[in-house]
């Protein structure tokens, strides 16, 4: 889908993009798979803040995604693609042979009218169908990839984000992922052909500090214009240096380049190479 640049009528539109999405449909959500997102702000269940530039926003309605799809073997049609506000990528609205409505996360080469599958067992390889990784020829680009068998799709769900599959070795599959990690999995597990839909939600420009309200994402400030009980980098006059040998967060802790990573994490063992920087 084309990107949309605005004639440069004031500064913030002069950086402005929106994507002109054609493939939307206009009909309201489906009422049953939509319930209303509480606010947080960012906070904990005493009231304190934990995360912080979180707060205001639109209103949102959660949808209710099947990252499962576990009606199996029962043909589906895609009636509509619908907008998100809680992700990147657009979702698809499922009509099962048996009556029943579903959302799931598009892939980029669907249409309106296909009709999908979900199956444990072989099916064709068609954008949209899922099945276990078993089944799915080595060099195919996969999302919404299980981690547990029948835990649901939790990796490669964003936007143009696909992982590829790389071998089948075993009982075990290996699964290149869009940071360059190369995990092992179940061979069960399972996941959808292509790729997530939208993969220009990247390009898009804010261009303002209004829309990124409207996100719910509140201004951040930097910690050199702090004072020193405010933040580590805080103090002195002017443009001056943190003064410190590596930056900081305000609780003191290393900001960047550092590892957080449990060096004994228990699924260290299925990780073939390590992701790159």
């Amino acid at each position: 889908m084309p990107i949309k640049l605005y004639r440069p009528t004031t500064s913030a539109r002069r950086h402005t993009s929106v994507l002109k999405d054609v493939v939307i449909s206009d009909k309201r959500p489906e009422k049953a798979l939509i319930y209303p997102r509480k606010k947080f702000s960012g906070r904990n269940n005493t009231g304190s803040i934990t995360v912080r530039h979180k707060g205001g926003g639109a209103k949102r309605f959660v949808r209710i995604v099947d990252f499962k799809r576990d009606k199996f073997d029962i043909p589906a049609t895609i009636v509509a693609f619908e907008y998100d506000p809680n992700r990147n990528t657009r979702i698809a609205l499922l009509h099962y042979a048996d009556g029943a409505k579903r959302y799931i996360i598009a892939s980029h080469e669907m249409k309106v009218g296909d009709t999908l599958l979900s199956s444990k067992k072989a099916i064709s390889i068609q954008p949209g169908n899922r099945m276990p990784l078993r089944f799915i020829p080595t060099g195919m680009l996969i999302h919404d990839l299980e981690l547990a068998v029948n835990g649901g799709g939790k990796m490669c769900r964003s936007a143009g984000n696909a992982g590829t599959l790389m071998a089948l070795d075993g009982i075990k599959a290996q699964v290149k992922l869009p940071s360059g990690e190369i995990r092992l999995l179940s061979q069960d597990c399972s996941a959808t052909i292509g790729v997530p839909s939208n993969p220009e939600a990247f390009n898009v420009r804010w261009g303002k500090a209004g829309r990124m309200r409207h996100r719910g994402i509140r201004p951040t400030v930097r910690g050199k214009v702090m004072n020193p009980v405010d933040h580590p980098h805080g103090g002195g006059e002017a443009k001056n240096s943190i003064g410190l040998k590596y930056p900081k967060t305000y609780t003191g802790k290393h900001a960047l380049g550092v590892r957080t990573r449990k060096s004994k994490k228990y699924s260290n063992r299925l990780i073939v190479k390590r992701r790159s920087k």
